[in-house]
């Protein structure tokens, strides 16, 4: 078969693009938010407090016990914002803020 340039300039092209990354569901990016940030924290996490997909993969917002007390709702909690890839693996991690257990989100702000 006879192709002209421009075809074979077309299929150099395409074959040299990479595929998409495969994006792995909801409930596997928050476990795998929850395993690799328990490994590199050396505690489990509490609950994924939000999931959001983003162009580069995931974020998420993951609540871990920082500080344990008694009576529990005297422990210290942390928030942390976690970025995944598409795949699940985690590409960064940052704390954000902290807080005690009881301490009851309000919207008006006291």
């Amino acid at each position: 078969m006879i192709t002209s340039d421009r075809e074979q300039r077309e299929e150099r092209s395409s074959s040299r693009q990479t595929p998409a990354q495969p994006r792995v569901s909801a409930a596997e990016a928050m476990r795998f938010a929850i395993d690799q940030l328990s490994e590199l924290l050396g505690r489990a996490p509490e609950s994924v407090s939000s999931l959001k997909p983003t162009d580069q993969g995931w974020k998420a917002d993951v609540e871990v016990v920082e500080l344990e007390r008694i009576p529990e709702t005297a422990s210290v909690m942390a928030s942390y914002h976690v970025v995944l890839d598409p795949e699940g693996k985690l590409l960064a991690y940052e704390r954000g803020r902290r807080y005690p257990r009881a301490q009851v989100d309000r919207r008006d702000g006291r």
